[in-house]
């Protein structure tokens, strides 16, 4: 809602960029969600379970909405990006599943692993998330990693993160016995091995727009592996 003018540089193929969504549906659809959430959440849950979707309520809310709107600071915003998808998602929603089912909240080694993996990951997100906006950034005074150091410096540093999660993630299957070593060690090294092959691709391509999409879109879908694997971990 308050990027529409950023967004019709960066994604004009977005609803309220593209013209599709009004700014009255727009504040609908964001009112109903946040007051059905809480609800569901009050009435369904226990005050931690509540209380942890209200913060991560609030997060959403400062990271967008004005006068702080904390996206425009590189420091905060990844703060926030690294809190929700990590701690957040990762912890609450197990405890939420648990308790829905009628468990007591335990950990576990594959639920301690994805919190800690994801939160990092989630920094990688956060510092990478504006390569592709950086035009629309620049132009908007709106402060990212992107804009501070340039598109290589931060594919350097986002990539150099994630090889060192996944370099803890095959230490983590060769030194704990609860782990699916086979799987933890060579899954984790052949993702690894993505990550390199597209940075060297991007960085070949002169950091194109289509090539920073692209890269972009591999470190979302690499995410979502990580999802996909942790059942069988």
């Amino acid at each position: 809602i308050y990027d529409v003018e950023i967004d019709q540089v960066n994604k004009p193929f977005l609803p309220m960029a593209s013209g599709e969504l009004t700014v009255t549906q727009a504040w609908s659809l964001c009112a109903a969600l946040a007051v059905g959430g809480m609800a569901i959440v009050l009435t369904q849950f226990d005050t931690l379970i509540s209380s942890l979707y209200a913060f991560g309520l609030f997060l959403g809310t400062i990271y967008s909405v004005p006068p702080l709107r904390l996206k425009r600071s590189a420091v905060a915003a990844f703060m926030i990006i690294a809190t929700v998808r990590g701690f957040l998602l990762n912890f609450g929603v197990y405890h939420a599943t648990r308790a829905a089912l009628g468990l007591t909240f335990q950990w576990s080694p594959p639920i301690t692993f994805i919190t800690c993996f994801v939160t990092l990951f989630a920094t990688v997100i956060a510092i990478t998330k504006d390569l592709p906006d950086i035009q629309g950034d620049r132009e908007g005074n709106i402060d990212t990693f992107a804009t501070r150091f340039g598109e290589r410096a931060i594919t350097f540093l986002g990539s150099g993160l994630l090889l060192v999660n996944y370099a803890g993630a095959i230490i983590a299957g060769l030194t704990i016995p609860a782990f699916n070593m086979p799987l933890m060690v060579g899954a984790h090294a052949l993702l690894g091995l993505s990550v390199i092959f597209e940075t060297f691709k991007l960085d070949k391509q002169k950091y194109s727009v289509d090539g920073i999409r692209d890269f972009y879109r591999h470190i979302w879908n690499i995410f979502y592996c990580e999802y996909l694997l942790l059942p069988f971990l």
